[in-house]
């Protein structure tokens, strides 16, 4: 017979990661029963289709079965589910088999009966508030997609609308930034990292409920950093006097520095790159103006070199703070998300989901499901930070040039250098003129 494990540790997700973790220190004696392979009497690998037998019990397997005795352990088991990964239950289908579970449970005992209630209470909630966020982005996406041309307005006639007009304060800039980061992580679901990829896995050759693969949220967040990054060049490139392009510059620069004080590497990327992109680094008069002192530290925490190696010991320092943490600020971590992403994708493309054998392969599950759910912590953090309305809407409703317009912008304010850039400018012009006139 092969080793067995408690019923209640088939529903545990601690237990069960004990279970399946693959010991490296040592080598223990591999045993193998059927298709299920065991490591110290820990199941290690197996085939799908044994490992969902053995998850279900049988007549010989747990003879003496009632319903009242595994069904706290059914109910943990649907808690862990729908808390994890809710947005598996917006298919009708799974929907009704959750509501037919709850009736089969009512025979069983009140108490598991009355958390199976509350547990799909909470899920309603959850997926309610999953519909009003996807509405909400869709209406601000909308309405942002408008052509800016009140921006151009606003720079020919020298009117000072602008972010330091809103918030001259860069900790409570940082501050509110932080609240959008936390409220946007909040709505991505952790199958959103795996669905992204679109990797064909013999793992999805099966018909199934999930086939529909939503990376909604996820997308809405990169799309979240590109704005940032793309409204700290607009709010650079778009004063006509000098000496506003460089009070901007250095207002950024403090945000920045702010962030990362917090926790919040994303903002702090976003705004480094906004800083960083080429209409903004050729505002040479701009630049001389400013004490690059501050960004110049910033820019080597976010180095790129050696992986990024600089913005990993700060992340671990961070998560470090986050698990030892005495207030909801020092809890806050927010990673770099298109690293994580990236990091990600690169675990998942570097080892089949199967074994040569055709076992799941439980080591490269187990260190993807170790990066999602350090990702899982982070984003249940609640920002303690008072929000603040008006900072708020204007970060994600205020229009930002695009790429060409701010190459415009940046010539226009600090004109062509060569004849390359004069042409540049010549032919972003005539590009923008015709645009404006369609």
């Amino acid at each position: 017979m092969p080793p067995t494990t408690p019923y209640a540790g088939k529903f545990s997700t601690s237990t069960y990661n004990n279970n399946i973790h693959l010991h490296k220190y040592h080598q223990p004696m591999e045993v193998s029963y059927g298709d299920m392979c065991y490591h110290d009497n820990s199941l290690v690998s197996g085939s799908l289709e044994a490992l969902i037998q053995h998850l279900v019990p049988t007549v010989d397997y747990y003879p003496d079965i009632r319903i009242r005795d595994v069904a706290p352990k059914i109910v943990q088991l649907l808690t862990e589910w729908t808390e994890t990964f809710p947005y598996d239950f917006r298919d009708e289908r799974m929907m009704r088999c959750l509501k037919e579970m709850s009736h089969h449970l009512a025979r069983g005992d009140e108490y598991s009966w009355r958390a199976m209630q509350q547990m799909t209470q909470r899920l309603i909630r959850r997926l309610a508030a999953l519909g009003q966020y996807e509405e909400a982005i869709a209406t601000l996406n909308a309405s942002t997609a408008e052509r800016p041309t009140a921006l151009k307005a606003k720079q020919q006639n020298g009117q000072r609308n602008d972010v330091l007009s809103v918030c001259d304060d860069a900790f409570i800039l940082a501050q509110q930034l932080t609240h959008i980061e936390l409220d946007r992580l909040s709505f991505i679901g952790p199958e959103e990292f795996i669905q992204a990829f679109g990797v064909k896995d013999p793992l999805d050759n099966h018909k199934s409920f999930f086939r529909k693969r939503r990376t909604t949220n996820l997308e809405a967040y990169v799309a979240w950093f590109n704005r940032l990054s793309y409204l700290v060049a607009t709010e650079i490139c778009m004063p006509v006097k000098k000496k506003h392009r460089a009070r901007a510059l250095e207002f950024f620069i403090d945000v920045a520095r702010e962030c990362y004080n917090i926790g919040n590497f994303n903002s702090l990327m976003a705004i480094i790159t906004g800083m960083n992109m080429s209409p903004v680094s050729r505002l040479k008069k701009t630049w001389s103006k400013v004490n690059t002192d501050k960004f110049d530290i910033l820019e080597h925490q976010m180095d790129p070199s050696s992986n990024f190696s600089n913005y990993r010991t700060a992340l671990r320092g961070a998560t470090q703070r986050s698990i030892t943490a005495h207030s909801n600020q020092e809890k806050i971590v927010i990673p770099f998300f298109s690293l994580l992403i990236k990091d990600i994708y690169f675990l998942n493309e570097g080892c089949a989901s199967r074994l040569p054998n055709g076992h799941v392969n439980f080591e490269k599950l187990w260190d993807l499901a170790k990066q999602v759910s350090e990702f899982l912590v982070w984003r249940q953090v609640m920002c303690p930070f008072e929000r603040d309305r008006k900072i708020l809407q204007y970060l994600v409703t205020t229009a930002v040039f695009t790429e060409d317009e701010l190459h415009l912008a940046s010539y226009e304010t600090e004109g062509p250098e060569n004849h390359l850039e004069k042409d540049s400018r010549r032919s972003l012009r005539t590009s923008l003129l015709h645009r404006e006139h369609r």
